[in-house]
């Protein structure tokens, strides 16, 4: 065949850019010519230029594809036919985003009012509800009762953690046990005056109990309410059984007497984890976007079961001794094992959402609590069993392996207690709050039950160091419960708190 009449090598995009318009050059009178008069050595297809087509045609060219409005994927894509990345870009610089129709011309239709900008009034700034109105007017004391919160019982809750701190102190000099006893009397005359606040408050403003024990704020700090009493039967272990001799007829009674507080505080403190948080749950929607540490506090209390257990065991008979060790035990796992669950959330928060608001920021203390208060319930409960303590009797699991043991884990979880303490810590410092919140004595509480652990760590492994390092830990840790006792008066007095709006009693 002739060269000239083999049909040209065709290829197509797709069979979709196929137009009807494209004539041949190999058929009528121009045979082997182009449009343009001149001859060819193979056929040519020529496209004719775009005519002006109907209207249905060119709505159903246009219109040609699937349906936007049908796309999974309603942003840009890029040329594999994914998403593309457009998080971080400016959508004005952007060309993807950038569009004639989302580029309008400013209406001028409304002037304004003056080209003077400095004569322009600014535009209203949201309200901060963190912040205090300057003209809020005066409350009579009687009123402002309403606003008097389960939140007021963080100040026994750390009064008394102070008091069982001094008590466990290991370089002790004349005095120490009388300055501790005074924390120990303060802290009962502070749980009765608050009870007897709560009180009024509950009988002059009748359905306020229920809606504090039902408030998706102010139902939380239900749990400090039952530490404060874990500190104080704490307390009255250091400072009073333990003041009695051996055989002095009164400390029989008083060491039974403790065992009945135990059983009965674990009891209480494992229905208020169960049904508080039964009723969170159902009743309550929680963003864990804002998730703050305050969650935890419904499951601390049966936490504090094991700590009582660690101070009380080593005082009580063999026959209940045992008993109060393994329900320590217990109860210290449940309420660690809930806080490691929920330290998830809480770093996840962190990473999505950054920090809480710089007047919350004092409440993350309350993260060092869990692993220092089981650090320290691991090294007391050890301590209490009997030297000659063999859990199967064929010399494997004594004393010795059980002590051993709860030190390696004291000293695992202390560092995690140290780790939440610096992120708290650099928290408040990089933005400090500016009005006095109770959630403040959430800086005094868990760093307590954190000196304490390592005190304990520094007795089982008799090294100075460590103990001296806990003496000015200790020091420090009484000028912080100084400077917040006095902010907490200075903002009862100047009505930063038990003031409408300004307490846990309001959704935040």
């Amino acid at each position: 065949m002739d060269p000239r009449y083999q049909p040209a090598d065709l290829s197509f995009e797709s069979s979709s850019n196929f137009n009807p318009n494209i004539i041949s050059s190999d058929s009528g009178p121009n045979h082997g010519r182009n449009l343009s008069g001149q001859t060819t050595r193979t056929n040519t297809w020529v496209q004719t230029p775009g005519g002006p087509y109907p209207m249905d045609q060119n709505s159903n060219f246009q219109n040609f594809g699937p349906n936007p409005q049908q796309d999974y994927f309603q942003r840009p894509v890029n040329g594999t036919g994914y998403p593309e990345d457009v998080k971080g870009k400016d959508p004005y610089k952007n060309p993807t985003y950038v569009t004639e129709r989302s580029v309008q011309p400013t209406p001028n239709e409304t002037p304004r009012d003056s080209i003077d900008l400095e004569k322009e009034k600014p535009a209203a700034e949201p309200h901060d509800p963190h912040k205090k109105d300057p003209n809020q007017p005066w409350m009579a004391f009687g009123p402002r009762l309403k606003h008097f919160t389960w939140a007021w019982y963080t100040l026994t809750m750390a009064t008394g953690g102070i008091s069982t701190l001094i008590a466990v102190q290991p370089h002790r000099f004349p005095g120490l046990i009388t300055i501790g006893a005074i924390f120990y009397i303060t802290n009962l005359i502070f749980f009765a005056i608050l009870g007897a606040c709560m009180v009024l408050r509950f009988t002059k403003f009748p359905g306020t109990f229920k809606e504090s024990v039902t408030h998706e704020r102010e139902a939380l700090f239900l749990g400090p309410f039952f530490l404060s009493i874990a500190t104080i039967i704490t307390g009255t272990q250091k400072y009073v059984v333990e003041s009695y001799e051996a055989d002095h007829p009164m400390r029989g009674w008083i060491v039974t007497s403790m065992a009945i507080a135990f059983w009965v505080y674990v009891f209480m403190t494992f229905c208020l984890a169960v049904f508080q948080y039964s009723f969170l749950f159902a009743k309550h929607t929680y963003l864990l976007t804002k998730f703050m540490p305050s969650w935890l506090l419904p499951i601390f209390p049966i936490m504090l079961g094991g700590t009582i257990a660690a101070v009380i065991a080593k005082d009580q008979p063999v026959g209940s001794r045992m008993p109060i060790i393994a329900a320590g035990l217990g109860c210290q796992g449940l309420g660690f094992t809930m806080s490691v669950i929920m330290y998830a959330h809480y770093i996840g928060r962190l990473m999505q959402v950054g920090y809480p608001n710089r007047e919350h920021r004092g409440a993350m203390f309350i993260g060092v609590g869990p692993p220092s208060f089981t650090a320290l319930a691991f090294i007391g409960m050890a301590n209490a069993l009997d030297d000659d303590f063999d859990l199967q009797g064929d010399g494997l699991i004594d004393t010795k392996v059980l002590r051993t043991l709860a030190l390696v884990s004291a000293l695992f979880l202390w560092v995690l207690a140290m780790w939440f303490f610096m992120i708290a810590l650099i928290a408040v410092l990089h933005s400090r709050p500016e009005y006095f919140h109770l959630g403040w004595w959430a800086m005094v509480f868990p760093n307590s039950g954190f000196i304490i652990a390592t005190i304990n760590i520094g007795n089982s492994l008799k090294d100075e160091v460590i103990l001296y390092v806990a003496n000015g830990l200790t020091i420090a840790i009484l000028c912080m419960w100084a400077f917040v006792l006095y902010s907490n008066i200075r903002a009862v007095v100047v009505q930063d708190i038990m003031y409408p709006g300004r307490d846990e009693d309001v959704e935040d």
